[in-house]
């Protein structure tokens, strides 16, 4: 059997879909499995060995507008898929299925796209469930075991090769205390505020001699420079010499591809990221890890993974999960404090010195 999984479009997202592909694959372990794809998730699912093949879905390119999608159907029609399973909501994917020409399709039902499905499944009540489960529940109608929720992203030797030579180039050693910071978020409102990433990068190299890695995309390099000018010369409580070198973090961003970036949260003892997809790569990968959620729910995008799981949010009277993109106090982000993450990064450290005993 050929079979096209029509991805979404976010990183997290296609993470969290990746129970569900890994289901698939133990359902029908013979079938061609292959996921429609937009270019900048492709990593995410690179190097899967669930996955026989990546379509590209070049939707600002070769695929735009109407004549692009009649294209991409038509590339699709002579693949000859048997069954297309819709983890994306859109109408317009699932038309694109139907005229590929593929007989079986199966995804949520909304309005607009009934007429398209052929195994239309309820839309489950919004934030009613994590996404894990959301894409998890899809594959279970086609009876795929839904036990395992932990979601996997697969590096190759060249990415850790990259990560040890990278960091070593930066001056870390093995034995540093490494800790990642990604500010980074695909939406204002889920990051935190850049002075309190300053505070605790000052915290951490100051007090606990920290390597600190600001880890994100290009777009992210300007937000880590203005974040990197708010930092102390000479960080409180530091017993390192005076000199501003020596308190530099260093800065990931922009210089490293998800793999590679995958490479660096392996060397790490922690990371730190609001709701984004860099945290949930570094849940795949089994790193301890803090969580910084305001306006996102932990039931809907939590972060699912076998290492060591702090989230921090706080009450702030506001209705969670809030999509308000315009949001201007970010109370709900402003209220966690450098002081409250650098006392879970205490107790972190506590927990690590017992166990090396």
């Amino acid at each position: 059997m050929r079979i096209l999984i029509v991805e979404v479009n976010w990183l997290g997202d296609v993470l969290f879909s990746t129970p569900a592909i890994k289901a698939l694959r133990k359902k029908f372990p013979d079938s061609f499995i292959a996921c429609l794809i937009v270019p900048r998730v492709g990593e995410i699912l690179e190097g899967s060995p669930y996955i026989n093949e990546l379509i590209i879905n070049d939707e600002k390119g070769l695929h735009s507008g109407f004549w692009g999608k009649l294209r991409l159907a038509k590339e699709l029609r002579k693949k000859k898929f048997d069954l297309a399973i819709l983890f994306h909501r859109s109408s317009t994917r699932a038309l694109i299925a139907y005229l590929a020409g593929i007989p079986r399709r199966v995804g949520y039902a909304t309005w607009k796209r009934r007429f398209l499905l052929t195994d239309c499944l309820p839309m489950p009540k919004k934030d009613s469930t994590h996404r894990v489960d959301y894409y998890l529940d899809i594959v279970k109608a086609l009876g795929c075991d839904s036990e395992d929720r932990l979601y996997e992203f697969f590096t190759t030797e060249e990415d850790v090769r990259f990560a040890r030579d990278f960091l070593a180039a930066e001056g870390i050693a093995r034995s540093d205390f490494i800790v990642c910071l990604n500010p980074g978020g695909n939406w204002p409102p889920k990051r935190w505020p850049k002075e309190n990433f300053a505070g605790l990068a000052d915290k951490l190299i100051g007090s606990e001699q920290a390597k600190v890695v600001f880890c994100g995309s290009q777009n992210d390099r300007e937000l880590i420079a203005d974040i990197v000018s708010q930092m102390s010369r000479q960080p409180e409580g530091s017993s390192l010499p005076s000199d501003r070198q020596s308190h530099q973090p260093i800065i990931a961003a922009g210089r490293t591809n998800l793999k590679q970036l995958a490479g660096i949260f392996k060397r790490a003892d922690l990371v730190i990221s609001g709701d984004s997809g860099p945290l949930h790569i570094a849940a795949s990968l089994g790193r301890d890890i803090i969580g910084l959620f305001g306006p996102t729910s932990v039931r809907v995008s939590g972060p699912l993974g076998r290492g060591k799981i702090k989230i921090m949010q706080k009450d702030s009277d506001c209705r969670i999960p809030c999509y308000d993109k315009d949001c201007r106090d970010n109370l709900c982000m402003q209220k966690i404090t450098p002081e409250d993450v650098f006392s879970e990064i205490k107790d972190f450290l506590a927990v690590k010195k017992n166990l090396s005993f």
